[in-house]
């Protein structure tokens, strides 16, 4: 399974540190950047699934960070700052924060939270994103088609949301229950079995592939693998 990026903007020496050590020790890659002024081309350096930003911070502010971020991506951000008041939580959430975290913190809470808060984004992709390609495909994602090979394939809308959703978590096993509340949210858990038609019609419409393949796990869920 591939490991969670995660970028830490803190300006804080020991925090940086004990995030690190604490953050891979969960199997999460770790990059860290002390300076809010090189916070936007680290985060381009690093490619985060996340992003732990404090605010008071040299060269820009967490806030001014987040605005900017917020122009070109819908990255997952958790705040973590000693500003504890209402009135900083409000600014930060409202402001596009996925969470607020105040100091001193319990390093296995924030790791709950950031577990919580991936799973709920599920690995988000930046907005201007209109091309994805994984194993060989391509998907379109203003035209909901996938290029395999020469062939072009187009996609009902909810199997397109559901190829895109399974690869952009690919090698995880994604639970039924998590697919059906993330794609299906009007449908009834008795509708689960709508969940296996999506799946089946995939399968047959992009065909067998030495690169990909797309796995039931019994009991549990489905998985996009990378061979």
């Amino acid at each position: 399974m591939e490991s969670e990026r995660i970028l830490v903007v803190d300006d804080d020496e020991k925090i940086c540190q004990i995030l690190t050590l604490y953050l891979r020790s969960k199997g999460y890659e770790v990059t860290c950047c002390r300076n809010g002024g090189n916070a936007l081309s680290a985060f381009s350096d690093c490619s985060p699934h996340l992003v732990i930003l404090d605010i008071n911070l040299p060269g820009m502010s967490g806030y001014e960070i987040l605005e900017r971020l917020r122009r070109f991506s819908n990255i997952p951000v958790i705040f973590l700052s000693a500003k504890g008041t209402a009135e900083d939580r409000i600014r930060g959430l409202d402001g596009g924060a996925d969470d607020y975290i105040t100091k001193p913190f319990s390093p296995k809470e924030l790791v709950a939270r950031i577990r919580a808060v991936l799973r709920r984004c599920g690995r988000q992709l930046p907005k201007h994103v209109s091309c994805v390609s994984a194993c060989g495909l391509e998907l379109d994602l203003n035209g909901h088609t996938v290029k395999t090979g020469d062939e072009i394939i187009p996609l009902p809308d909810k199997e397109f949301e559901l190829l895109l959703y399974l690869i952009v978590n690919r090698n995880s096993v994604i639970r039924r229950d998590r697919i059906l509340s993330d794609l299906f949210e009007n449908c009834r858990s008795s509708s689960s079995r709508t969940l296996d038609v999506h799946i089946n019609r995939l399968r047959t419409k992009l065909g067998s592939s030495k690169l990909w393949r797309i796995e039931t796990v019994y009991g549990v869920g489905y998985r996009f693998s990378v061979i």
